[in-house]
């Protein structure tokens, strides 16, 4: 770890010592990969195991092993035609070949890695965006419909020459190895690409240098699909030097050869990739995979503090979500060796946060990113003021400015401290003017043609934390996944009894939000919220997008031009749920009314309905995110 950034001054003082132009690790992903072998050569740089049990010894790769099955894989790649400017896509869980697809696929060409858990018309639709000529996946296996997907989604793509299988049988010894192998299911969806096992092509390879020049122009070299789990996903373009910058952000600030991170998130996602994995490459640590599910493997929760004890990992990965979950097991290891926890892709309630530090002695620090961005923005300090409910000190080289922007990304004024306003960013991970592969999408995207805006609300404090306030684009997020609301109203638009509807994301304890909806019948129809939650239950094809609540109203707020006043629905729903937390929790309190705050966006205000334990009923709103007040 080279340097401690704890204040907007530390910030200063390490960019002045440290431009970008020389701090830069290498040129290229193989590049720096080669300098990390001949550093930590036999050093263990990637474990991956296949269950949750601590004494499954899983697949360790020493950064020396790494190196060549990354040169193998990215020889392969090469060897099938794939050239610089041409896409190599996964759609796989967590494996060890993962990891080798992604550097092999960043090296040779464009790397793609897919979200295995959407639908096939979905992974079509994005292979034939990128163009991708090769795709990797798993073969047919066991509990898993990858393989089934990903042919039906390469029907669709004519442009995939070559499918390469991954067959997790591998992982397995007898008799499992027997029992699986018999029971593997058909795939009995064809199409025209040639398919060959992945292992099997890459040992054919050379592993001691790459068979082509390695190109040290900066280029994209990286897709990355973003917008959500539901809708047809828009395409984030990645650079070198912003893949870089991430990795030497992490090797920087946080991470030495000597730190090992547990990382149970997926490899198709910016948080695993770019702040784990190019933080390891850049380092020459260790990062440990549990399960090709990660924290929904089986057992994962249940075993996840043996796994610290086992692997004597020192940082962990995590999301809100899943914090939730293991605050609801008891800490049954010695996790001495765990410095901090770090959370990202949602907001972290303080209850939550409270929760963890108790039951672990062990403080987490919640940062800030985005795909649009490759990834890293802010983060707060890991030696220094932690502000909960932050997002900390912009990452150094990072500037945010917090502006009011026409639609074209004119700008038409910044704002001043703790004024909120729309979060824009200019860092060496925004790839300006060329954002996405659709050339339309970038239209509007940039304030002043180089802050790239976030839609997200926010604001700067006095001693230059970020804080996110809400969003100016109109997403549900989740438990990390963006949900485009206009899914969900397109679905109950669709039935004949639905004149209007509005979609919005309800605060949860764990998912942070769930999609609800809000619909407005036409005159003299009848639909009852129930039969309106099964029509879109059978409509909107991705599960977590199903409405969790439809309510039917007499009239939906709407504004001038007549379009629904999603501000008042939100109230509403904030409203709803935390009368009911505080009901089930016996507080006599209750919501009297729900207020936009300049600062804190929207604030829940109390009126006692009785005597009220107020540290309990603290507790209690504390498992959201959204902030509250008492009225006067």
């Amino acid at each position: 770890m080279g340097a401690s950034i704890s204040t907007l001054a530390d910030k200063a003082d390490l960019e002045a010592a440290h431009p970008w132009e020389t701090a830069q690790p290498a040129q290229t992903i193989y590049e720096l990969l080669t300098k990390t072998k001949n550093a930590h050569g036999d050093r263990k740089a990637v474990t991956f195991t296949l269950t949750s049990d601590a004494k499954d010894a899983g697949e360790t790769l020493t950064w020396r092993e790494l190196h060549g099955k990354a040169t193998q894989a990215a020889n392969l790649f090469r060897a099938l035609g794939v050239g610089e400017n041409d896409v190599v896509a996964y759609v796989l869980p967590n494996t060890s070949e993962t990891v080798w697809a992604y550097l092999g696929g960043a090296v040779a060409g464009v790397v793609n890695p897919i979200n295995p858990l959407l639908e096939a018309e979905q992974i079509g639709a994005i292979l034939n965006e990128t163009k991708a000529k090769v795709v990797v996946t798993l073969k047919s296996f066991l509990k898993t419909d990858v393989a089934q997907k990903t042919a039906e989604a390469v029907a669709m793509a004519p442009g995939v020459t070559h499918v390469l299988e991954i067959d997790l049988l591998r992982y397995l010894s007898p008799p499992k190895s027997w029992i699986a192998g018999l029971l593997r299911p058909k795939n009995p969806v064809s199409h025209r690409a040639t398919v060959l096992n992945f292992n099997t092509e890459i040992a054919r390879q050379p592993a001691d240098g790459l068979t082509f020049p390695d190109s040290f122009e900066d280029r994209v070299a990286a897709y990355f699909h973003t917008g959500g789990t539901t809708g047809m996903p828009k395409v984030a373009q990645h650079t070198y030097s912003g893949m870089l910058y991430n990795g030497w952000l992490g090797a920087e600030l946080l991470f030495t050869h000597d730190d090992t991170l547990i990382c149970p998130l997926p490899l198709f996602h910016v948080f695993a990739c770019y702040p784990v994995l190019m933080s390891v490459l850049t380092s020459g640590g260790h990062v440990v995979f549990p399960t090709p599910q990660g924290y929904r493997g089986e057992g994962v929760f249940d075993n996840f503090w043996k796994l610290i004890e086992r692997w004597d990992v020192t940082f962990m990965i995590t999301v809100p979500t899943a914090l939730s979950a293991l605050m609801q097991r008891p800490v049954d290891a010695d996790v001495s060796s765990l410095r901090i926890a770090i959370s990202g892709s949602a907001p972290l309630p303080l209850e939550l946060y409270t929760r963890f530090q108790k039951a672990t002695g062990v403080n987490i620090a919640e940062g800030y990113g985005l795909t649009e961005a490759t990834c890293l923005v802010s983060c707060n300090p890991i030696d220094g003021v932690q502000k909960v409910g932050s997002v900390g000190i912009p990452l150094p080289h990072t500037d945010v400015r917090i502006l009011h922007c026409e639609e074209d990304g004119s700008i038409t004024y910044e704002c001043s401290t703790d004024e909120v306003g729309e979060i824009c960013i200019a860092n060496p991970g925004v790839n300006e003017g060329s954002t996405y592969t659709e050339a339309g999408k970038n239209l509007g995207l940039y304030a002043d043609k180089v802050y790239l805006r976030t839609g997200d609300l926010g604001r700067i404090d006095d001693e230059g934390y970020l804080w996110i306030t809400g969003r100016a684009k109109d997403l549900i997020i989740r438990s990390g996944h963006n949900i485009d609301p206009a899914v969900i109203e397109e679905a109950l638009m669709a039935h004949p009894a639905v004149a209007m509807a509005g979609a919005i994301g309800q605060p949860d304890s764990y998912a942070g939000e769930l999609p609800v909806a809000y619909v407005e019948l036409v005159g003299g129809a009848e639909a009852t919220a129930e039969e309106l939650m099964a029509h879109a239950a059978e409509v909107v094809t991705e599960r977590a997008a199903h409405p969790k609540r439809v309510e039917v109203l007499d009239e939906l707020p709407k504004t001038a031009v007549g379009k629904v006043f999603k501000p008042d629905l939100r109230k509403r729903a904030i409203s709803l749920v935390y009368d009911k937390a505080l009901s089930e929790a016996g507080h006599t309190a209750e919501v009297a009314e729900v207020v936009e705050d300049k600062k804190r966006g929207l604030v829940a205000r109390l009126r006692k309905t009785g005597d009220v334990d107020e540290e309990a009923l603290g507790h209690t709103l504390g498992n959201f995110t959204r902030p509250w007040e008492w009225a006067e």
